[in-house]
């Protein structure tokens, strides 16, 4: 395979709601912006599907050779507990109930989120974009679109959605489900009109709050990002992402507020992708709901983080997911196929380098490849059964992020006898670098984790296992069995003939 008979990869675009072949806006440059989190509480893990979308987008336009500028922002004030432009401040509300400051919910919750993001193997992106940082930036945004789209009243700027073409394009819902997630706000000319700034009440101070044109008060949730995205994207870019949830009312009052700013029909990005909900039946997926589930939840469970990963790419991030805890735990078992796979390929290799001191000169990457650069292998152009894998890899990745085909595609190779393992580990790294699974790296022994329900330790449980082996070499089998059936009471699965000789038996 050439690099001319690439695959053209194509994204469904939500404003116009039909796939679309991507054409960036500048020649070999891709720039994306995300939705990032309000930072006031820790992510759940639907919150979560969204940045393993957005990683895997970044990914895929990395393999097919594009410079990624990747932009999310944190949202550390302005978003109020809804959509509407009534209600408590999200910041200012977890700041009362906790007795800290503001700005300290806002540091703790971030770095709680950074570390989700590190543990589910997404990559960083060029900036991290802090709205508390912007303001300055956002009052003058308001500034030069006040005249000709804003009005005024006691609790603030707004935003008039007539004085701009085809509010609501993107949500399709002018009149409908759109508008009645918006509470009235008295003095408003349209229902759909947002805030710009929110003024602080008369006789109140906020800890987050700043001198503006309109007075003492905060940037409303939407300003942000076209502040941000434009500032270090342009007035054009090429991707803006988000979850379904944003394509109602956030991402069309984003989309007035740049054309306002553009003076122009200019929707900011081109293209406009957005992720369905992971949906819960048991109804822990909201933070309102108390204890939600959140990534580190999993982890408690004994679940590595990276099967949560695994599981959002078994559905095309268009569909719905359904989460339970069955799901979770066949993505798990899923994952540990697929890295014991790549173990037994990276034991062949190891034999190969101890035969042969030249074998060992055909190194392996451990990073992302890009498309070009696998095409360009020598080992990899050799044999055609690898060219037709890095085929329907790239096919199906193409495909608007089709990545529950590209999953089949690597389990199908990594179940062929292939014959030379390290060309099949370059294979399974090109692959990886889209999916983020670290299978290169990722052990079993990784994926073993400690459920903090569990009442046994490590230590006690090889003890027992080596009591059990002497049972057995003496031919003592009632005592081997008694302490097979002790253990797994305690939760644990014993593996005969085994290497890693035992597992957590996880029972959620």
């Amino acid at each position: 395979m050439t690099e001319s008979h690439s695959a053209p990869l194509t994204l469904f675009n939500s404003l116009t709601r039909q796939p679309e072949k991507f054409r960036p806006v500048h020649p070999g440059e891709a720039r994306v912006y995300t939705c990032g989190p309000t930072v006031y509480n820790y992510q759940h893990i639907g919150n979560m599907r969204a940045y393993i979308f957005a990683d895997t987008l970044g990914r895929v336009l990395s393999w097919k050779g594009y410079e990624l500028a990747h932009i999310i922002n944190i949202t550390d004030v302005g978003h109020l507990t809804s959509d509407a432009d009534a209600g408590d401040d999200k910041m200012e509300k977890a700041a009362s109930e906790s007795g800290k400051s503001a700005w300290d919910i806002a540091k703790f919750y971030t770095q709680a989120y950074w570390r989700d993001i590190e543990r589910l193997n997404i990559r960083q992106p060029a900036r991290w974009s802090i709205a508390t940082e912007h303001v300055e930036q956002m009052i003058d945004f308001a500034k030069s679109i006040a005249d000709k789209h804003c009005y005024e009243l006691d609790s603030g700027l707004y935003f008039d959605t007539s004085t701009v073409p085809d509010y609501g394009r993107l949500a399709r819902a002018n009149t409908d489900e759109g508008e009645s997630r918006i509470d009235p706000v008295e003095g408003k000319r349209h229902a759909t009109d947002f805030a710009i700034w929110r003024k602080t009440p008369e006789g109140e101070t906020r800890q987050m709050e700043w001198d503006s044109p309109w007075g003492k008060g905060a940037p409303g949730w939407h300003l942000e990002c076209s502040v941000m995205s434009k500032m270090y994207l342009g007035e054009t870019f090429d991707i803006h992402t988000g979850g379904i949830d944003h394509r109602e009312i956030h991402h069309p009052n984003e989309i007035a507020q740049n054309q306002a700013h553009s003076c122009s029909a200019d929707t900011g990005a081109n293209i406009w992708m957005h992720n369905n909900f992971l949906v819960d039946h048991g109804g822990k997926m909201s933070k309102s709901a108390g204890e939600f589930l959140t990534l580190q939840l999993l982890v408690d469970k004994g679940v590595h983080p990276l099967a949560y990963r695994l599981m959002c790419l078994q559905a095309h991030y268009r569909s719905e997911l359904e989460f339970t805890f069955d799901n979770l735990l066949a993505a798990l078992t899923r994952l540990k196929r697929m890295v014991m796979a790549v173990e037994a390929i990276k034991n062949r290799h190891a034999e190969l380098v101890s035969a042969s001191t030249s074998q060992s000169a055909r190194t392996v990457p451990t990073d992302g490849w890009t498309l070009k650069q696998v095409q360009g292998d020598e080992d990899i152009r050799s044999n055609i059964q690898y060219l037709d894998q890095i085929r329907e890899l790239d096919e199906a990745i193409s495909d608007d992020l089709n990545t529950p085909m590209a999953l089949l595609s690597l389990e199908v190779f990594l179940g062929s006898k292939a014959v030379d393992p390290i060309v099949s580990l370059k294979e399974i790294a090109a692959t990886d670098a889209i999916l983020g699974l670290d299978l290169l790296t990722l052990t079993r022994e990784d994926l073993r984790i400690r459920p903090t329900s569990a009442e046994i330790t490590e230590v006690e449980i090889e003890r027992q296992l080596d009591l059990r082996q002497n049972a057995k070499a003496n031919k003592n089998f009632p005592a081997a069995d008694a302490i097979r059936d002790e253990l797994a009471a305690r939760g644990v699965e014993i593996m005969d003939g085994d290497p890693l000789r035992w597992d957590w038996r996880i029972d959620v």
